[in-house]
């Protein structure tokens, strides 16, 4: 994956801004600060309407901040759109990471990793939409940008198929569980009542267990070919 501009992650996922922040969007900030608010601002924009439809000036427009400024912190639209998948990115993989570390077994690290993913699709669809809507745009580099999320999922992944499998077999069971998690979370998203605010952790580890179970049971049951 892209290193995002500063090095580190920012985090584009913050909780939605107060009134008291909205109207002082467009005072002085320090530059990490208003970089973040750029990429808080940008992530429904691009999730709603995609890459080609959101523009600069919708941006700019938005955050209540001038498009030279904007450009000062992003030289292009692309720039910016690759920072915000790798934020968004990073948040869900560094999260993905620490439950199943810190989960006691193989079975609770399918449950773990699949809550922390979760977690994301409850709290931020917009998030989501953006990594795996219908909006992904048709370019060979944003794609790829894209792409490389759904690799390093599988990737984490992985290690937890322990069956005595060959390295192409567990790859592809991998990419199998990645394509059952988008696959309910696109349901989920699409047919979801507004989740009840303090409720969102019981949420997803709801849909976290359901999809564990039947992972689990089906990797029971795989043998070397």
């Amino acid at each position: 994956m892209r290193a995002a501009g500063t090095g580190r992650y920012h985090s584009a996922m913050g909780p939605p801004p107060s009134d008291d922040q909205k109207s002082t969007t467009s005072k002085r900030l320090p530059a990490d600060r208003r970089r973040q608010q750029l990429l808080e601002v940008a992530l429904p924009l691009f999730a709603e309407r995609g890459f080609n439809a959101t523009t600069m000036d919708d941006t700019a427009e938005a955050a209540g901040v001038t498009k030279p400024l904007l450009y000062q912190h992003f030289d292009s639209k692309r720039a910016l759109y690759l920072e915000l998948v790798d934020s968004v990115a990073g948040t869900m993989l560094e999260a993905i990471g620490k439950a199943v570390a810190a989960a006691d077994g193989p079975r609770q690290q399918v449950e773990g990793g699949f809550a922390a993913y979760f977690h994301l699709v409850v709290t931020h669809p917009e998030a989501f939409n953006l990594l795996f809507g219908s909006n992904v745009p048709n370019d060979p580099e944003l794609s790829r940008a894209v792409r490389e999320v759904q690799d390093t999922i599988a990737l984490a992944i992985d290690p937890l198929i322990d069956a005595g499998l060959d390295e192409d077999h567990r790859r592809l069971l991998a990419y199998a569980m990645v394509g059952m998690a988008e696959g309910a979370s696109h349901h989920f998203v699409a047919t979801r009542n507004p989740v009840e605010r303090g409720t969102e952790d019981a949420e997803a580890g709801r849909l976290a267990r359901r999809l564990a179970d039947l992972a689990w049971a089906g990797l029971r049951s795989v043998h070397p070919d």
